[in-house]
């Protein structure tokens, strides 16, 4: 038997242009995406980066979430999923800040108890990255390229070389800075909680001087 297809971001889209019986000219009008942009999304051609799933969520007044899937709750659960997702960074959500390039992978997969995320970390000292971050949940971080200097709130900073890694309490203040010497640092995190709502509680840290990458 195939296992189910989860949908994907472009599904979600249409299905809920369906069900507002809107043609793909009023689905632009109503949420301010380009129809041949809105076509290439819906048939899977395009992705969309943060900023116009923010768009998106602000114009139509739904949750950023439920452009996810994450509070589908329409049917139980099965004990054996067979769920799948391939990490391309194609098809990640992209947030980009000051401090860090977030990519947000396997983003149509519902109802996720783990977020992966590659980051590239540009922020060189504690001083530039400002205010340590806090959310719910635990998280792990693995250095892929470069060296990572770790800030938390009760610990003394550590310094990681690449193919080093550290776990933490997220609900702990942190920040992931390049070390001295170092210009970038590519990290690759996966982020838990018990809260469903973690993948908007992630995006949301963003919506203060998140900058906006512009759809190609």
């Amino acid at each position: 038997m195939t296992p189910q297809q989860h949908p994907t971001i472009g599904s979600l889209l249409r299905a809920l242009r369906t069900r507002n019986d809107w043609t793909l000219k009023e689905m632009s009008q109503r949420c301010g995406i380009p129809l041949s942009t809105l076509s290439k999304v819906e048939n899977d051609r395009l992705s969309l980066t943060y900023d116009k799933l923010l768009l998106i969520s602000q114009r139509l007044n739904i949750r950023m979430s439920e452009l996810f899937a994450e509070n589908d709750q329409s049917a139980p659960e099965p004990a054996v999923t067979a769920r799948r997702s391939i990490g391309k960074i194609d098809d990640a959500v992209r947030v980009t800040t000051p401090n860090y390039d977030y990519f947000y992978l396997c983003p149509e997969l519902r109802r996720k108890r783990m977020i992966p995320v590659l980051t590239r970390v540009r922020a060189k000292t504690i001083e530039e990255f400002g205010e340590l971050v806090r959310h719910s949940g635990e998280e792990y971080i693995h250095v892929l390229e470069g060296r990572a200097e770790v800030h938390t709130e009760f610990y003394d900073p550590i310094v990681l070389e690449a193919g080093e890694s550290v776990y933490i309490d997220s609900n702990m203040g942190h920040a992931y800075i390049a070390a001295e010497g170092c210009e970038e640092v590519l990290l690759l995190g996966v982020c838990s909680s018990a809260d469903e709502q973690l993948m908007e509680s992630l995006l949301h840290i963003h919506d203060e001087g998140a900058k906006l990458v512009a759809v190609k």
